[in-house]
């Protein structure tokens, strides 16, 4: 008989084993958006860091290498974005998108191109090891979310960290204040010596490492194994600038998004287990068809996007009034 504690805790534990890469592309975008700049390029950059990180860390056998890989090869990304739409001033969406097929396309040709020298996780020892739960003293050994909540690997608690350190960062830094006026109104924080070309470069490719951690994650999480037909990203890119929205572009609230995202996420693969285990009061859920399950983040997603909009036109947003805009200095 199954035990619905059981059933419970495996249930909340992996809504954040599954979704916490969301989070990372989520602040990422949240701290390129603040610049002034929208980066559709979220699901491409994940990819390439996902890419290079794991063939780093594998080949290597060093988990720190694949995340400083991830973050670089994330970043030069960030790094393309700028050079084209801050100082070519290139469209921001076509940016943007084409960053996005040229990451997709990067990891498919290089992932088909190694065949069967494709490095296999379980032989990196460092990556088995650094990807392992750390379960944290005393709170792992609560009941339920302790297990839930407490007992992840280490890169679960270090996008944690990043989203409240970038939080602070844009709230109470001299240079977070900077970077939110540049969003605001690039043309005033210019005139009082801001350098907004030297501001947006560093922030893009600071926000696109950030992503690219989130693809290293990701490839950890599915074993390293290159399917060859999808992406280890499978579309999170583009939930998680969906998710800037929801979160009214704090960083903090970015956790909360992940959560409400993952929950929904996770109940496909566990309706089944939950109605068994609490037949009473989830039973209803077996009734479900699977179908409705696969498409019910999606529309999740959508609905929230939604409400958000409604709810940031009667109270304030956080969204940067010069958000997608390039900015002209002669224009000034």
């Amino acid at each position: 008989m199954t035990d619905p504690i059981s059933v419970l805790t495996l249930f909340l534990f992996n809504i954040i084993v599954y979704n916490i890469p969301l989070l990372y592309g989520t602040v990422g975008e949240i701290l390129t958006e603040k610049s002034g700049s929208l980066n559709l390029g979220v699901e491409g950059t994940m990819a390439v860091g996902a890419m290079f990180g794991y063939l780093a860390g594998s080949l290597s056998n060093s988990m720190l290498l694949g995340l400083l890989v991830s973050m670089v090869a994330a970043g030069l990304c960030g790094l393309l974005f700028s050079v084209l739409t801050v100082t070519l001033q290139a469209n921001q969406n076509v940016t943007g998108l084409t960053i996005t097929t040229f990451g997709l396309g990067l990891y498919f040709f290089i992932g088909k191109g190694m065949g069967a020298n494709w490095p296999a996780m379980q032989d990196s020892p460092s990556l088995v090891n650094g990807f392992a739960p750390v379960e944290i003293p005393g709170l792992s050994a609560i009941p339920v979310v302790g297990k839930a909540l407490f007992s992840h690997s280490g890169m679960v608690y270090l996008a944690i960290v990043i989203a409240v350190a970038v939080w602070w960062y844009l709230k109470y830094t001299k240079v977070g204040l900077r970077l939110r006026a540049i969003g605001e109104n690039p043309g005033a924080a210019d005139s009082v010596g801001v350098n907004i070309v030297l501001y947006k470069y560093i922030h893009l490719i600071a926000g696109s490492a950030i992503m690219g951690l989130g693809g290293f994650y990701m490839a950890l999480n599915m074993g390293g194994s290159f399917e060859g037909s999808n992406c280890w990203v499978n579309g999170y890119g583009w939930i998680a600038v969906a998710l800037v929205i929801f979160a009214n572009w704090n960083a903090v609230a970015a956790i909360l998004g992940t959560l409400v995202f993952g929950f929904f996420n996770t109940l496909q693969v566990y309706s089944g287990s939950l109605a068994s285990a609490f037949p009473e009061g989830l039973g209803w859920l077996s009734a479900v068809p699977p179908h409705l399950y696969m498409a019910l983040p999606f529309l999740i997603t959508a609905i929230v996007l939604v409400v958000s909009s409604i709810r940031n036109k009667r109270e304030s947003s956080g969204q940067p009034s010069a958000l997608g805009t390039n900015y002209f200095r002669e224009d000034r």
